[in-house]
């Protein structure tokens, strides 16, 4: 059993968060203590989300890099980017279309007499912001900006698309046996060994956050609320527990056991970081050493998975319009949903891979089905806890793409020797 314990990071962290659950729980009536203990823990959870932070940008950057040269021609990789986009694109539709048709099956919500007040945490956006231009302009400003700039704030976005075009550039431009690649596989080898040194800080910084989650107060959901909350979470499950695994199973035929005995180190890390990008170290490392992904793929995958494949967030998005609509008392249309399902989905790609950072988008989705911005408070009321679930479900659906786009490519690849062998 000790054995077990040491050797799996998953359950030391599963042990952590239940340890912090129940120390908050026996000392509930010392608040004052909790809060004088949770001051030092808060620098562990810092430090540790501060080092994943400190090389998450270089890693994606020089992991994508490697991986586009692994390929060797830009005509694989346009298969294997075009594979990529098209399995995001189908999950995250299949979210979106589960979160809304479940939301208009349901009995209506009863209409607010009054709203609470929107936090001073939150910028709303104008409503010209809503536009397809305005969007598409916005996401562009976003990806095309200094790559140095994109390095020192974390803007995953930015360093995937010049990640992009430098390795293609390199691709053309260079052998494949050239020492620059040499040199990007070297600094890929130093990163993985820093990564796999403060993975192991994990449970340590996952006892820090639950200990802070949990300490404080939670008295102000209502009951529409929890309806909302229990539907989001019950969808969000379904998606994660029978659509990811079965697409795992008929796409890479892996197991549902086995399936998630591997990824649950990742999903457990995402559900306590509420970050996928915090999270995608450790993702990258699973994918590799548990589901056996190649490295070319998962350097390709995996960091795309963390900009635009937001499953979670999008069923998320999908169901919050609904209920907020129904709420505020406006009046769906069918061109209305429409609106929401293309916004959910535009609205998921580029979003923050960080706690609560569906916000932002979840802004245009309301703007565009005429919902007032000011409903964004309801939300805040319970998105917190909701986030940890679908970052993890996010995550899971990454690692499931890895899978399967890596299945279809080294099949693909079979196809092509032997195709050769016979000519």
């Amino acid at each position: 059993m000790g054995n077990m314990i040491r050797q799996s990071l998953a359950i030391q962290i599963i042990i952590a968060a239940l340890f912090a659950w129940l120390i908050t729980g026996i000392f509930s009536e010392q608040r004052e203590l909790l809060f004088t203990v949770n001051e030092p823990l808060s620098l562990i959870k810092t430090l540790y989300i501060g080092l994943l932070k400190s090389i998450v940008g270089l890693m994606v950057l020089f992991s994508l890099i490697e991986g586009i040269s692994n390929i060797g021609s830009i005509v694989k990789l346009k298969k294997v980017g075009m594979l990529t986009l098209a399995f995001y694109m189908f999950t995250t539709t299949i979210a979106i279309v589960l979160g809304l048709g479940a939301a208009l099956m349901m009995p209506e919500w009863t209409p607010l007499s009054s709203a609470p007040p929107v936090s001073d945490n939150i910028n709303l956006i104008d409503s010209d912001s809503a536009s397809g231009l305005a969007i598409t302009s916005k996401l562009i400003g976003m990806a095309l900006i200094n790559p140095i700039s994109a390095l020192s704030s974390g803007n995953l976005l930015a360093i995937v698309v010049f990640a992009l075009i430098f390795s293609i550039a390199l691709i053309a431009a260079l052998p494949q046996n050239h020492p620059v690649f040499e040199v990007v596989r070297g600094v890929n080898k130093g990163i993985s060994a820093l990564v796999n040194g403060i993975v192991r800080l994990a449970p340590f910084a996952v006892f820090a956050i639950v200990f802070d989650f949990t300490i404080e107060p939670n008295d102000a959901l209502f009951s529409q609320l929890f309806e909302f909350a229990a539907l989001v979470f019950v969808l969000t499950m379904i998606h994660g527990l029978v659509v990811l695994p079965a697409i795992a199973r008929l796409g890479a035929g892996i197991k549902f056991g086995t399936l998630f005995k591997a990824i649950s180190a990742p999903m457990s890390m995402a559900f306590a970081t509420s970050s996928s990008s915090a999270t995608l170290p450790l993702t990258i490392k699973t994918a590799r050493e548990k589901l056996g992904v190649s490295d070319s793929t998962s350097s390709i995958v995996l960091p795309l998975g963390a900009v635009m494949n937001m499953d979670g967030t999008a069923l998320f998005e999908g169901v919050a319009a609904v209920f907020l609509a129904q709420l505020f008392g406006v009046d769906l249309s069918t061109t209305g949903i429409v609106m929401i399902f293309i916004m959910a989905m535009v609205s998921s790609v580029g979003a923050p891979g960080m706690p609560s950072g569906s916000m932002s988008g979840m802004q245009l989705v309301l703007l565009a089905a005429g919902i007032p911005l000011e409903a964004i408070a309801v939300l805040l009321i319970i998105e917190r806890p909701l986030d940890t679930f679908r970052t993890a479900v996010n995550v899971q659906g990454d690692l499931v793409a890895s899978a399967v786009i890596d299945r279809i490519a080294g099949e693909e690849k079979q196809y092509q020797a032997v195709k050769t062998q016979l000519s």
